[in-house]
């Protein structure tokens, strides 16, 4: 059950929403074209939650809010920009280690509104799948003496991570991110960052208290084509070790026999 009233009069333009997610309700509220504020109240049973949504309902329309009738915008649009992304990453990197990294970024990014939370996902999202390319699966396979899909997510999150000129140089020629995999030699740790790739969907949680289930579907309906897994076809064998030794010489020579990994 979701529902959106406005108000407005000479004084006022506000809009209230109202959804049910089981046993909670979720309210926004705030004037038109804002991103409003969130309320999240939680209560003991389905029915005793559609109780209250009900009559908060026939509060507001008793005091003189309509049901949103046509397809204007109440909500204002997201101010998550392709810059603001990859400059919160910039400053994310700024803390002392990987855990205090994630924390500000979650931390930061549950003040936000909701649309910018899920913006910040669709966009890392969009430049996350730019790096699926059989040559950059190569160059992690060598880079930490093999590679399994899952194991290639994580690489390619950690390889985002570094920041938009270093990602998309090596998604373009893989060896130029040599630069920042040798800081990871010395522990031998290997280049996989699977945290920030749920980073939104626990902002999300610390913001409002509901599950990823709920941040999942919400998401959806933000970007209803997020997820359409591709097809990679290989252009390289991994037993084949004298073609990727002649593909990648400089990440060969480096790594082959000093595998980067946990």
């Amino acid at each position: 059950m979701q529902i959106t009233l406005v108000y407005k009069d000479e004084q006022s333009n506000k809009f209230w929403k109202v959804e049910r997610r089981d046993s909670k309700l979720v309210i926004h509220f705030g004037k038109v074209d804002t991103a409003g504020r969130m309320q999240v109240k939680e209560f003991a049973s389905k029915e005793a939650c559609e109780a209250e949504a009900e009559k908060l309902i026939r509060a507001k329309l008793k005091k003189g809010y309509k049901p949103l009738t046509c397809s204007m915008q109440v909500m204002k649009d997201s101010t998550m920009s392709e810059g603001l992304f990859w400059e919160l990453i910039k400053k994310a990197k700024t803390k002392l280690d990987v855990d205090e990294q994630m924390e500000w970024l979650r931390s930061t990014l549950a003040k936000r509104s909701e649309k910018d939370i899920f913006r910040f996902d669709q966009l890392l999202n969009q430049h996350f799948d730019q790096s699926y390319t059989s040559s950059l699966w190569a160059a992690a396979y060598i880079v930490m003496g093999g590679c399994s899909d899952d194991c290639f997510d994580y690489f390619r999150a950690w390889l985002l991570y570094q920041g938009k000129d270093i990602y998309y140089k090596a998604i373009e020629s893989p060896e130029t991110m040599i630069s920042v995999l040798k800081p990871l030699e010395a522990e031998g740790y290997a280049p996989q960052l699977e945290e920030i790739l749920s980073v939104a969907c626990e902002a999300y949680e610390e913001k409002t208290g509901l599950d990823n289930d709920y941040y999942y579907d919400k998401y959806d309906q933000f970007d209803p084509v997020w997820y359409d897994e591709q097809d990679l076809d290989l252009d390289w064998d991994e037993d084949d070790e004298d073609g990727l030794q002649m593909r990648f010489p400089v990440l060969w020579s480096r790594y082959w026999n000093n595998h980067l990994e946990y």
